[in-house]
């Protein structure tokens, strides 16, 4: 059953849908209730104020409907969406930043359970949008690793990064670990292993819970910290793969052969 909804939502546009034609679905996360399916009536017109507002990357303000069930009563309950204002904020990402934008909101889209709230991802998405460059730099790098592993942690895919996870015993600085999907943290001499040290600096930002402090421990392990996660994102999304990483590495090779 879902909440009862706060009567102005913080929410950011993750994906829309065309309902029919004049109308929208869109795919929000909030702060409140997670992400939502909302119908946005009236949204596609040319004379609708919302056309300005309901764009990706916008951090904004909305109020929804009570929700109702289908006519038949046994359908998912159907929020409409009254009104969206502008809540601040950065501009429209763009080159780099924007297919980094995108594939944090394709991320949300595959990861979250619907009406499961994570206010703290929500602050954390936020806090990332800015860090994101339009030349794919350092600084970008580690806020879309920062990013990747608050959200594996909110969802409770991610291991205690300061202990092997199957002796419960302290990582030692100077030895390599992996972060496996199945066993956690375990010792390995892999090219892209992460030394405990390092392992011990991204709990430790973890757990302090500040943005910059976690890209920070991010940035002297780019590399290694790039791979290890790949291989927990592509774990755990199964059967979805991310169409964002794909059209990212066929424009690379276009912009290459220029």
């Amino acid at each position: 059953m879902m909440r009862k909804a706060p009567a102005v939502q913080q929410a950011f546009v993750l994906h829309h849908y065309d309902w029919s034609e004049s109308s929208l679905i869109l795919d929000l996360f909030t702060r409140e209730q997670g992400r939502m399916a909302v119908v946005a009536k009236g949204a596609k017109r040319p004379y609708s104020q919302l056309r300005a507002v309901l764009l990706p990357f916008q951090r904004i303000q909305v109020t929804l409907s009570k929700p109702a069930k289908s006519a038949d009563g046994e359908g998912p309950e159907v929020v409409t969406l009254r009104g969206a204002e502008w809540a601040g904020g950065a501009t429209m990402p763009a080159g780099a930043a924007l297919f980094s934008g995108y594939y944090l909101n394709e991320l949300l889209l595959k990861l979250l359970a619907r009406q499961d709230p994570h206010p703290a991802l929500f602050d954390a998405y936020a806090d990332t949008l800015p860090e994101l460059h339009a030349s794919e730099d350092a600084q970008s790098q580690a806020a879309l690793r920062a990013f990747e592993l608050r959200l594996l942690d909110q969802l409770g895919l991610l291991p205690d990064l300061s202990l092997a996870t199957l002796t419960q015993t302290p990582v030692q600085a100077e030895r390599g670990y992996a972060i496996s999907p199945e066993a956690g943290v375990i010792a390995s001499e892999e090219a892209a292993a992460l030394d405990g040290a390092a392992l011990v600096q991204l709990q430790a930002a973890l757990l302090h819970g500040s943005g910059a402090a976690l890209r920070q421990a991010c940035a002297p392990v780019l590399p290694a910290l790039r791979a290890q996660l790949r291989g927990l994102l592509h774990y755990h999304l199964g059967q979805k793969p991310l169409r964002t990483r794909q059209v990212m590495l066929d424009v690379q090779k276009l912009m290459e052969r220029i």
